[in-house]
């Protein structure tokens, strides 16, 4: 660690020759005036240009049309006035920080603020802030700097106010050296406690003995610089910035190591965000998906790709409302409106170890039962128990996999929450035992909101919440009542124990009646269809905060709860981007005490550590090609958020579909982690049996496609669940050195082995993928690509997704069935893909499917599987009974160069082989080889 303070070197020298002085006082006087015209002709011309960049303006003026009262108590804040002349506004546009705070300024107002006002942006740069913050903003200096167990702490003071109010004058930076490869600091308040985010983080009490990075700080004004220690690449550097504190804003800049940045959800978006001047703003919001809005989640940590293919991660633990500030130079800007700063600085040096170093604080991702991974098929508009079985039934007619049936807000009695409908769900109890029979599961969807509006004694999960005190909160103490489906409504405060105590007993109650297996929690931002409550909000400074992120509907309660709403640990304000998050964890609690076995929860709002409880959907997408694109950056952003159990609508939920985008998207969601289909109310039916024969045959063949590598995605999730590993992954995260990769977001990674090129355009039967360099073979037929890393045009049937297999892998498979449990019994095969030097690795992880903590406990069969030298090997890891029922029954192995003449089992010669020369793959079938004991297969 080293102290680097700001020097301010002056010299000054005194000529001595009497004519340069007379010349430079001439010269001077000529500039006068030169400048005096120039001035006066740039009024004239800025005046004319203002109205033609206005409309490029509003990632910084959300509010321009028309100022809220928190724009005016920025408008009233006295300000220092003196810091915006000279040569402290000369700064590169690209390097300008905004100095208008979501308001539109003249120059009048800005320069008020002791901001910088240059109207003029050049033709490649009209977006580059009209008013900014001068390089002499005063901000906070950093005295009495100490070493501690962890790191080093230090005392910051400002004496300056800023525009905003309550300034906190005096903060405490700590920096802990947590781990070689992760660095750790704060800043809050010593004098008092702020509110922080309440989850469980790590605690390091010693510094680590070596370190990825070095730290430096500048002391006037405060920075801190993160290199990297092996080059010396700034990894963050918030000396770009003066840094602010005040009770309700909370600013900090930094650099970044290069525009390649992807994180910062959830929004739709591509997977490299743009860095010319956009605004993310993070705040939980029930919003179907579109450019430019906050959607159903908040994940404030975002990843870098660095120069040379090693990447690095900040997360900022902050569930506050939030803005982040890209812009070109490239930076970042964080605006957060409370909390404290607490951020982490993952050093990777790879983009996978960065996750993995991210999910060492959030927690490693839930090991999902076998049967959530097959096919889930649901509806807003199954209208009944006849509807629904009829649904389950002409799957099966048409040999279509399905492993869940659900049901939406149709089966509930009036909308309410743990009811159903007497009149057309009156033998729901019974349907969901048939499905059972078939060897289906059930789900079925749950809303936070409970109906306060039933008269008492007529509800019971009202009338007892009311009781027990369950719900948030006016400042008199009465529930806060919105509007949602059952009408007036009251919201569940999940921070609370005795609401947790609560849901459980609704959720066992419930269960008692209709054994279903899982849960969908759905509307859980919370979502209102009122804007704070029934009888209006509050009038103060949480809900009308000094500063409005650019949340949609202008207001932090736009569709919510109002931000007064008082809960067991905070403030709504606070705690809002947790909500879904908290009722999450009461299901996924809940579950696990009702049903005794591994819990299914899919929700719609996230937070960080989501994944370590439950899975996500993308929310209420639309029935077109750009949507589907959109799910695939999507889902790989929720991987690196550590949550992999994702998914998409899909062909879609809201509109109507087609039968090409629906065939294309059913291919594509083979391949998704979670695979459901799911359609909006009164939309055309989309279901895999509504379509044409050809349609329905290619669907078919995607599904089975799924079913056939269960035992590789389920060995995935093993990874991820033990290991902070992801299930999807960027092409980028396996060829971090090659930079075509890192913009590529049209194809994905399944794990480390398989490419996934899907068509994404309608009326198409070929796509361009893209390649590294590596052997790649056909899943389907072993045929090989040699790439030297390039673009390759394949052939796309409609019945076709191309898939192929990384040369170097071995994936276990399996024979398929129309269900998992079905599919489990069947006996298992191996793909093996070997390198150019003819080497191949792959595992396979076995238990029973959702008993829980199978790893944690022992009770699991784990197999390493090794080629080289023509030979395959297996090696035991762990063994369980789970093993007792596992036979080889094929072996399939891609890019053998020439023909054997002997195939050899366990020293055993096997005569059942066969080799095709065209496209070099050796197949041996009907083994039947006992996966409990080790073997070895030889090819000579």
């Amino acid at each position: 660690m080293e102290l680097i303070g700001l020097l301010s070197l002056a010299k000054s020298r005194m000529p001595t020759i009497t004519a340069l002085k007379f010349g430079a006082v001439f010269f001077i006087f000529i500039l006068f005036g030169l400048i005096t015209y120039h001035n006066y002709s740039q009024k004239i011309h800025q005046t004319t240009y203002l109205g033609k960049i206005k409309l490029y303006l509003l990632w910084q003026s959300p509010d321009y049309k028309n100022d809220t009262k928190a724009a005016e108590k920025q408008k009233n804040s006295p300000f220092n006035k003196g810091n915006h002349n000279g040569s402290h506004c000369d700064i590169d546009p690209n390097s300008r920080l905004d100095c208008a705070f979501n308001k539109l300024m003249n120059e009048k107002e800005c320069q008020a603020r002791g901001c910088c006002w240059i109207p003029v942006v050049s033709a490649v740069n009209k977006t580059a802030p009209l008013c900014f913050l001068p390089s002499n903003y005063p901000s906070y200096i950093m005295e009495n700097i100490s070493p501690t167990k962890s790191g080093y702490t230090a005392t910051l003071s400002r004496k300056e106010r800023t525009l905003f109010p309550n300034d906190i004058r005096t903060l405490q930076l700590n920096i802990m050296y947590e781990t070689s490869e992760r660095l750790h600091f704060t800043l809050k308040d010593p004098e008092n406690k702020r509110y922080e985010v309440p989850i469980d983080v790590p605690v390091v009490t010693e510094k680590a003995s070596t370190q990825l990075y070095t730290v430096n700080f500048t002391s006037r004004p405060f920075g801190i610089i993160v290199q990297r220690k092996s080059n010396g690449l700034v990894l963050l550097n918030t000396t770009v910035g003066p840094l602010f504190y005040a009770d309700q804003f909370l600013q900090i800049s930094t650099s970044l190591a290069s525009q390649y940045i992807s994180g910062l959800g959830e929004h739709l978006t591509n997977l490299i965000l743009n860095v010319n001047w956009t605004r993310l703003t993070l705040w939980n919001r029930d919003q179907a998906p579109h450019k430019k809005s906050n959607l159903y989640g908040s994940h404030p940590f975002y990843l870098v790709m660095e120069g040379d293919g090693s990447a690095h991660g900040v997360f900022l633990l902050n569930s506050n409302a939030q803005d982040v500030l890209l812009q070109p130079s490239p930076a970042l800007t964080w605006r957060a409106i409370g909390g404290i700063f607490d951020f982490y600085v993952f050093l990777g040096p790879n983009p996978k170890t960065v996750i993995r170093q991210y999910m060492d604080i959030i927690g490693y991702p839930i090991m999902p039962p076998y049967w959530s991974l097959g096919f889930h098929l649901c509806r807003f508009g199954y209208k009944s128990t006849n509807v629904t079985r009829q649904v389950v039934e002409n799957m099966a007619r048409a040999n279509m996999p399905q492993d869940v049936q659900w049901n939406d807000i149709d089966y509930m009695d009036k909308k309410k929450d743990f009811t159903y409908n007497l009149q057309f769900f009156g033998d729901y109890p019974q349907m969901v035992d048939e499905f059972h029979k078939k060897g289906l599961k059930y789900v079925m969807i749950v809303d936070p909101g409970i109906s306060s509006s039933q008269g008492a004694g007529n509800y019971k999960p009202y009338d007892e919440g009311l009781k027990r005190g369950v719900f948030i909160t006016n400042e008199t103490g009465e529930p806060f009542i919105g509007k949602v489906w059952p009408g007036p409504t009251a919201f569940p405060d999940f921070t609370n124990p005795e609401t947790q105590a609560w849901w459980y007993e609704n959720i066992k109650e419930f269960h008692d009646q209709v054994p279903f297996d899982g849960i969908w929690i759905d509307m859980n931002e919370p979502s209102s269809f009122v804007n704070g409550a029934i009888n209006g909000c509050p009038d103060n400074n949480l809900e009308n905060p000094p500063y409005v992120p650019d949340v949609t509907g202008g207001y932090l309660r736009s569709h919510t709860v109002c931000m007064t709403g008082k809960l067991y640990l905070s403030s709504h304000y606070n705690l809002h981007s947790l909500y879904g998050l908290t009722e999450a964890i009461a299901t996924h609690n809940a579950l696990i005490k009702v049903i005794g076995k591994r819990p299914l929860v899919i929700s719609r709002s996230t937070f960080p550590s989501h994944g370590h409880y439950a899975g996500h959907w993308t929310g209420d997408i639309s029935s077109n090609w750009n949507d589907m694109y959109y799910t695939i950056p999507a889902i790989m952003l929720f991987n690196m958020y550590g949550i992999p159990l994702v998914g998409a609508d899909v062909c879609g939920f809201g509109g109507a579909t087609s039968e090409e985008l629906c065939v294309r998207w059913t291919q594509l969601g083979s391949f998704y982690p979670f695979m459901r289909n799911h359609n909006a109310w009164k939309q055309l039916p989309q279901e895999p049996y509504v379509f044409s024969e050809s349609a329905q045959s290619a669907m078919r063949k995607a599904l089975f496609t799924r079913y056939t590598l269960l035992p590789f995605l389920y060995t995935l999730f093993h990874k991820a669940h033990s290991a902070g590993e992801m299930v999807v992954e960027p092409l980028s995260f396996e060829f971090s050195q090659d930079p075509n990769t890192w913009s590529i977001d049209r194809q994905f990674m399944l794990g480390e082995a398989l490419l996934i090129t899907p068509v994404l355009e309608p009326k198409t039967v070929e796509v361009s993928g893209y390649f590294p360099s590596s052997t790649w073979y056909n899943l389907y037929n072993g045929s090989a690509i040699h790439s030297k890393g390039q673009y390759i045009v394949l052939q796309a049937p409609l019945d076709t997704i191309n898939v192929h297999v990384r040369g170097g892998f071995i994936l276990p498979i399996q024979e398929p069935s129309t269900t998992t449990a079905a599919s489990r019994g069947n006996p298992l095969d191996l793909i093996v893909a070997l390198s150019n030097q003819g080497g191949a690795r792959g595992n396979l992880f076995w238990d029973d499917g959702d008993s829980l903590l199978t790893y944690e406990t022992g009770d699991y069969t784990e197999i390493i599987f090794r080629a080289k030298n023509n030979m395959l090997l297996s090696e035991i890891v762990h063994l369980n009974s789970q093993a007792d029922d596992l036979h080889l029954r094929r072996v399939t192995v891609f890019g053998v160069p020439s023909p054997p003449h002997k195939v050899s089992v366990n020293g055993l010669w096997f005569p059942d082989f066969s080799y095709n020369l065209d496209t070099k793959v050796l197949t041996l079938q009907n083994l039947s080889v006992f996966m409990g004991e080790e073997f070895t297969i030889t090819w000579f």
